[in-house]
């Protein structure tokens, strides 16, 4: 088989990408996989190891000529789970009423499993999602509210999830609470008793972010629920950021309800989540679209989403095997290396200011950075014209800055780049257009 660079410089980027699901086959990388698992050393001394990252570079098929530095808003996928992907499709587009109802629709069942094996829950208490947004929705929609009833969350909360308590502020006059949470939050303590002191006895239902989108920030879940829990109120946690960005499991949280997306950090493909009902909780839950009653109990009625493609949640399998030959451990010790090695460099210049803890507990791949004098959307408009490197502005009532997050295929050249391109902003300030 042709290695990629020979493939793209055969048949050029176009026919490449439309090619690679029949050149690259999943039984192309055990051996990349093997290598992997075995590869000797602590997770501090891997993520210094460029040999070993090397090996994980050429799993994917990124486009070199840019440098993505927005992985926490939609990550590739690798080679081999976007070739499974296509082997599924084509199989289900032969005759999609026998072959992917009947013939893959029961596989999604064998991702269950092995999603709840490495979140290490029941896998009746998993259901397969588009993405986070559409879990963390099923929760928010799900409960019973009434006029005047409140929901607490802080104001540094991704933007959909907001709105849609907006919308049922609008809708049937329930109350949004929101207050604000340090930047950077290192304090796990203050992070329990800013929601403490805002519930009250209308209090009804808490939304708690794992990691905010804005900053990376780490919160302190557990506590939190615990704190809830022991005033009879839910928790719903944001988990977008977080499934197979680090390591933890269900243990670390001990939540009833927790939604992610599967194409951020886990690499599967897009418009992949999942959500965690816990097992008791399924029957209090509405889903966000009908299912028969005789489902009331059952995970799955938070599926019933009508027609939906097979071949996208089948591949979640690939991507699984994928994290688990790289190692949770060892994957957050790279990110996090990653982070540290730009924001080591920028730091050493009096304007730039970080709006996220470096903190292992705190924090992990995603940080936010920002350069005084500089206007967060021109610089990040001012990287791509000029360099083809791809961040993203983030303008919030509280701070701004520009949000980086690379990931395991990114190198160390290419963040050498985005270093330089900013320490030229803060020398020369912003060209003039």
């Amino acid at each position: 088989m042709p290695t990629r660079r020979q493939f793209f410089g055969a048949v050029g980027r176009p026919a490449a990408a439309a090619l690679v699901a029949a050149t690259l086959k999943p039984t192309a990388l055990p051996r990349l996989f093997g290598d992997l698992a075995a590869h000797p050393g602590t997770p501090a001394e891997i993520a210094r190891d460029e040999n070993f990252w090397l090996e994980v570079q050429q799993a994917f098929t990124v486009d070199r000529s840019l440098i993505n530095l927005n992985n926490g808003g939609v990550s590739p996928a690798p080679a081999h789970v976007q070739a499974a992907m296509q082997r599924h499709l084509d199989y289900s587009n032969e005759a999609p009423t026998y072959t992917m109802w009947q013939i893959l629709e029961p596989q999604r069942e064998g991702v269950r499993q092995r999603l709840a094996r490495t979140f290490r829950c029941d896998p009746e208490e998993i259901a397969l999602t588009r993405n986070a947004s559409e879990g963390l929705q099923i929760c928010q929609f799900g409960f019973d509210l009434q006029a005047g009833d409140e929901v607490l969350t802080t104001t540094q909360d991704y933007p959909r999830m907001i709105n849609t308590f907006k919308q049922r502020e609008r809708r049937e006059g329930i109350k949004l609470v929101q207050f604000k949470v340090p930047i950077p939050a290192e304090d796990p303590a203050e992070i329990v008793r800013l929601y403490e002191q805002h519930i009250t006895p209308k209090t009804r239902l808490l939304l708690v972010s794992h990691m905010i989108n804005l900053t990376g920030q780490i919160l302190p879940v557990k506590p939190v629920v615990e704190m809830a829990r022991a005033r009879g109120l839910p928790v719903i946690v944001d988990g977008a950021h977080t499934f197979a960005h680090f390591d933890f499991t269900l243990d670390d949280l001990d939540c009833d309800y927790y939604a992610t997306s599967l194409h951020k950090w886990l690499f599967a493909p897009h418009g992949t989540g999942m959500l965690f009902v816990r097992r008791d909780k399924i029957g209090g839950l509405w889903p966000l679209t009908a299912a028969p009653d005789e489902m009331t109990e059952n995970i799955r009625k938070f599926e019933e989403i009508g027609t939906h493609p097979a071949a996208n949640y089948l591949a979640i399998a690939e991507a699984l095997t994928f994290h688990q030959g790289l190692g949770p451990a060892r994957k957050a010790a790279r990110l996090r290396y990653l982070r540290d090695y730009w924001a080591d460099r920028l730091l050493a210049h009096d304007r730039v200011r970080l709006h996220t803890s470096r903190k292992p507990a705190f924090s992990c791949g995603i940080a936010t950075v920002q350069v005084e004098g500089v206007g967060s959307v021109e610089l990040v408009n001012h990287l791509w014209k000029q360099h083809r490197i791809i961040a993203t502005p983030i303008i919030h009532d509280e701070f701004e800055g520009i949000r980086v997050s690379p990931s395991v295929y990114t190198t160390l050249e290419e963040l050498d780049r985005f270093a330089e391109a900013v320490e030229a902003v803060l020398a020369k300030g912003l060209p003039e257009s």
